[in-house]
């Protein structure tokens, strides 16, 4: 059989095959989710490098990003242009040789040019791989399969901070892009041996220029809104006005489109299915909440308690761990109890998680901190296992990839929504808690004439004459309560958190539990739809 003809549809691929494929879709799949996160601890070392501004330095994850939120719409559609298996090895061709030119680069310029590329590249990776593995692995062996590319998926942002901040401080920023060579190298080699077109994707015939045009303004704008937004003090700034109206003319006139036209590019009749609309929802909350998380405490442990990159990341590694453990343990029981149990323990481990942080304290140790990142990694492989099961298991084979494509929208949507919201929130709150504590910190007052003696105690004993040492304690008086404003600002964002993954408890019963059929039927079945379930 040639490699790219798809073996009969009633035949199961070999265990060999299936795992093969898994480790190369992978394989690549990681080097992309990997290369977004650590980009972010590097980009102290790129701004002196280039000497760039800290506005053009952002936009190295800016044009990343919004070029992702660009393609990743048409991924479907591509793949069914161009086909499957030659547009996944397009993108990893791409990505690998825009990491090559993100190291090599000057200048910011040529950075941010690829980095466009990149996220040309890497978008469909992720879709593309879930779908391919949702494809070669029957309905009863799903939530392994999900399992274990999960653990790829779930740990790369968890683990890539730290890895970022050791070859940033102890290679070159240019490595964490070099390094990417060899892994799409490998993993071009092995995809383009094993991956395969099947016998049912069909192939786009024509263009839909019209909505190609909307999709990328659309997507184009909502990312630029979400990104852009707190930097720019939302709707004071008439640029962010300007997106935001873009964002929903365009993705309204889209979303007519889509469901107008004979060829769209992308499926919304999906949502018709009662599981993949409430899933997609679940989604949506979830990544909110799981981003938003990560992202704060990754800023409470630099900004507020002064960790450095590479402690910063393993207070969040132990969150890997506990995500590897989950994911096994979902992967083998999601065919065994209803699915909605195992989210909903997810949930409320993330909510717990969430509560634990909302009690830190400026003195908080490493194991505080470390402890609840390991529960809420737990419950995330809870939910994730459980949830893109129920989520995709009634959908067609033939709208698989547009499935996929959809569910990853969501997440990098949830996400986006996610850290903008948290940022907003963490800044506006710490404004409020500074404000209400300066008012109390007065010249009469006992206790601050007692911190003030103090800290000026403290620096007349370093050598400090008397002026000196009173100007610095006012100083370091102002970075208490600068300090003190922020970890109440940080507990105020936990305990949102704690109450958003509370409420997600609520949308659980809108889903349909799936239940397994044995081998024996559903191989017969699973020919032309994974359907061979029964939903409840």
């Amino acid at each position: 059989m040639a490699i790219d003809e798809a073996p009969a549809p009633e035949a199961e691929l070999s265990a060999f095959r299936k795992w093969t494929t898994t480790a190369s879709v992978m394989l690549v799949t990681v080097m992309q989710v990997l290369d977004v996160t650590v980009t972010n601890v590097a980009l102290p070392h790129i701004q002196g490098s280039l000497s760039a501004g800290v506005d053009e330095v952002s936009w190295v994850l800016t044009s990343y990003l919004a070029a992702n939120a660009v393609i990743l719409p048409a991924t479907s559609w591509l793949a069914e242009r161009l086909g499957r298996k030659r547009f996944f090895l397009i993108c990893t061709v791409g990505f690998t040789a825009a990491s090559v030119l993100c190291g090599l680069a000057p200048n910011i310029t040529t950075l941010l040019i690829a980095r466009m590329l990149q996220g040309i590249g890497g978008g469909p990776l992720m879709p593309l791989s879930q779908a391919i593995m949702w494809e070669i692995f029957p309905l009863r062996q799903r939530g392994m399969a999900m399992a274990a590319w999960g653990m790829g998926i779930m740990m790369a942002p968890i683990f890539g901070p730290t890895l970022g901040g050791w070859i940033s401080d102890n290679w070159s920023w240019r490595w964490i892009f070099y390094v990417n060579i060899p892994i799409g190298f490998i993993g071009f080699l092995v995809s383009s041996a094993v991956l395969f077109d099947p016998p049912y994707l069909r192939r786009a015939l024509r263009v839909d220029g019209p909505g190609l045009v909307l999709m990328a303004i659309g997507f184009l704008s909502l990312q630029l809104f979400l990104d852009q937004g707190e930097r720019n003090e939302w709707f004071e700034s008439w640029a962010i006005i300007a997106l935001a109206l873009s964002a929903t003319a365009a993705l309204f006139a889209f979303l007519i489109r889509e469901l107008t036209t004979d060829e769209p590019i992308l499926d919304l009749s999906v949502y018709a299915d009662r599981n993949f609309a409430a899933g997609s929802l679940i989604m949506l909350v979830v990544m909110v909440g799981f981003f938003s998380s990560m992202v704060l405490l990754a800023l409470f442990t630099q900004k507020v308690l002064g960790y450095d990159a590479w402690t910063s990341g393993l207070v969040l590694a132990p969150g890997g761990v506990g995500n590897l453990i989950s994911l096994l343990i979902a992967g083998r029981l999601i065919t065994r109890i209803d699915q909605r149990a195992l989210l909903a323990l997810g949930c409320v481990l993330n909510a717990m998680s969430t509560w634990w942080m909302s009690e830190v304290t400026i003195t908080v140790d490493y194991w505080s901190l470390a402890w609840p990142r390991f529960v809420q990694g737990v419950g995330v492989g809870f939910i994730f296992v459980p949830l893109n099961t129920v989520a995709l298991a009634n959908i067609q084979r033939e709208k698989m990839g547009n499935a996929t494509v959809l569910l990853n929208v969501v997440r990098n949507l949830g996400g986006g929504i996610g850290v903008a919201v948290m940022a907003t929130l963490l800044a506006r709150r710490g404004q409020g808690h500074q404000s209400a504590m300066v008012a109390h910190v007065q010249a009469g007052d006992a206790e601050t004439m007692e911190r003030l003696r103090a800290w000026t105690s403290h620096f007349a004993a370093q050598g400090a004459d008397s002026f000196t040492a009173e100007r610095r304690a006012i100083g370091a008086l102002y970075h208490e309560v600068t300090q003190q404003a922020q970890l109440l600002a940080v507990a105020d964002v936990f305990w949102l958190l704690f109450v958003l993954f509370c409420t997600s408890l609520f949308l659980l019963p809108l889903l349909r539990r799936v239940r397994m059929l044995p081998p024996s039927r559903t191989s017969a079945r699973e020919a032309s739809a994974p359907a061979a379930v029964h939903a409840e």
